[in-house]
This record gives structure tokens, C-alpha cells and sequence, in this order.
């Protein structure tokens, strides 16, 4: 149900999307803006990111096999990845084009198409914004949340090609200057989406609360002796998650004694945050504490 949930939230971005860039594309040709149409292809664009988030959520989904055994939800974070990378290449194409006009001195003439098109697009885009952002939060979804924050990207470029179009008629710039800013807000979104998707490959340690937690946990299984739980590795793959981290007890334990303290402790772990968790057992020398 999760699922559908974001793929109609996806496919909805999709269409609306299309036909937001028709429009601005329309008015960017007709008042002759290179902003405009930077924020044309830009919007396009997130269909294009919006298909890779698509393609990621119904992979995702595809239950673990043998060469998967953590099942398939990176595919995700790899469609997060190509979203960065679309944005990159769309942010330099119309940088250097700005920078062009800017040269060239071009001529723009933005009109009340260009007005009514563009206060469109930042309504639907926050709305868009909020709406992926907050089935992301829901859903555990990093390339939904990258989604809306490109839609968030979308809406705040469009804002300031707004201001624009008032000032065009007293600075020539303007309109070079308004594409430059929208290539640098294209930038400022991938940095957002590669930063968090990256160090979720990377694999995160745990937050401090989440420490403190699993640390009260191992003095309930076994409070005489401090199991010392060290070396915390997050490791997410989808909704589906794996903590792997180790515990110390003394050398002399029998294997069976340890293991089951070890079982013990995992169960609590995986019972208290819902995810997987394997605990490896460092041996101390001294004496076995009952």
C-alpha cells in the first residue's frame, strides 16, 4: 500500500510536470528569456528525475534473493544519485548559457504570459514540494524527499524569475542574472540530494540517543558485567535497515553462554527499533563474572 502510495505521487509529478514545461517553455520563447527557459528544461528535468525515483521505488520493492539477500531498496538511493547528476548537467548547460546572453547583451520582453505562467508554476511546485516531501517522511523514502526538494527548487526559481520580470524593464541584466541564480539554485539542490543520499551509502553511525538506548538495553540482559557495545555501523537498504556493532565478555565464557547473550541482546535491539541486527562478541581476559 506504502508503495503505491509514492508511485502515484510520482507519476502525478510526472504529468504535471510535463505540462508546467510546455507552458514556461511557451512563454520563455515568446518573451525571448533565457531564465525563463532555464526554468523550462529545469522543470522538465524533474520528470526526468521524477521517472528515476519511479524506476527506484518498483525495484525497491522486488523482495531479497540469493545474490540480494538485504533485498533491492538501494536501487532508491541509486535513483537519488541520478537525480544529482541530471541537475548537475542541467545547472552548467544553462550557466554558460546566462553568462552568453549576459555577453551579448541580449534583448528579453517579458509580458503578462510570462507573469501568469510563472506565478502558476510556484503554486503547483510548493504544492508539488510539500507533497513529495511529506509521503517521502512517511514512506522512509530518500528519492521521494529528493524529489520534493527538487520541486522546492523548482518553485523558489520561479519566485525570483518573478521579481525579475517587474525589475526587466529598468536593468538589461536582469534577465542574464536570473538565469545564473537559477543555475546556481539547481547546484544548491544537487549538493542537497548527493550530500544525504552519499552518506547513506556510506553507511551512518547511530545518533546518541539510539547509543545511550542500546546501552541501557545490555545492562537489563546482563547488569553486572558492562557488554561494552562499541563500533556502531547503520547500514539502510530501503525501509529495511541492519546495525551491526560489537560487545565485549570475558574470554572464559563457554560459546554457548555468549551466544546467547549476544541473541538476547540482538532480539531487544531489533524488537525496540523494528530492524535487523547482527552482534559480534570481542573477547577480555578475566575471570567469568556470574
Amino acid at each position: 500500500m506504502k508503495s503505491k502510495i509514492g508511485i502515484i505521487a510520482t507519476w502525478t509529478s510526472i504529468f504535471l510536470n510535463i505540462a508546467l514545461f510546455a507552458l514556461k517553455y511557451w512563454a520563455g520563447v515568446v518573451s525571448n528569456s533565457v531564465a525563463l527557459l532555464a526554468d523550462a528544461w529545469h522543470t522538465l528535468f524533474d520528470s526526468v528525475s521524477s521517472l528515476a525515483v519511479l524506476l527506484g521505488l518498483k525495484v525497491s520493492n522486488i523482495p531479497a534473493d540469493k545474490k540480494h539477500p538485504f533485498g533491492h531498496g538501494r536501487a532508491e538511493l541509486i535513483a537519488s544519485l541520478v537525480v544529482g547528476i541530471l541537475l548537475v548537467v542541467v545547472g552548467f548547460n544553462f550557466l554558460s548559457e546566462s553568462v552568453m546572453k549576459f555577453k551579448e547583451r541580449a534583448v528579453f520582453n517579458y509580458g503578462p504570459i510570462a507573469i501568469w505562467v510563472t506565478v502558476a508554476s510556484v503554486v503547483i511546485k510548493e504544492i508539488m514540494a510539500r507533497y513529495s516531501i511529506i509521503i517521502g517522511k512517511k514512506l522512509k523514502s530518500n528519492s521521494l524527499k529528493a524529489d520534493g526538494w527538487h520541486h522546492r527548487s523548482d518553485a523558489i526559481s520561479s519566485i525570483v524569475i518573478l521579481t525579475g520580470i517587474f525589475l526587466g524593464g529598468k536593468f538589461w541584466w536582469v534577465d542574464s542574472v536570473l538565469g545564473i541564480f537559477v543555475s546556481l539554485m539547481i547546484f544548491y539542490t544537487t549538493y542537497r540530494i548527493m550530500k544525504e543520499t552519499i552518506s547513506v551509502l556510506l553507511g551512518e553511525n547511530i545518533e546518541p540517543d539510539m547509543r545511550h538506548e542500546i546501552e541501557s538495553i545490555g545492562h537489563d540482559i546482563n547488569g553486572n558485567l558492562f557488554l561494552d557495545p562499541h563500533d556502531f555501523k547503520m547500514h539502510h537498504y530501503g525501509n529495511h535497515s541492519e546495525l551491526v556493532f560489537h560487545i565485549r565478555l570475558p574470554g572464559n565464557y563457554s560459546l554457548s553462554k555468549a551466544h546467547n547473550i549476544a541473541s538476547k541482546y540482538e532480539a531487544r535491539v531489533e524488537e525496540k527499533y523494528a530492524i535487523g541486527v547482527t552482534i559480534h562478541v570481542d573477547a577480555i581476559d578475566g575471570g567469568e563474572v556470574e
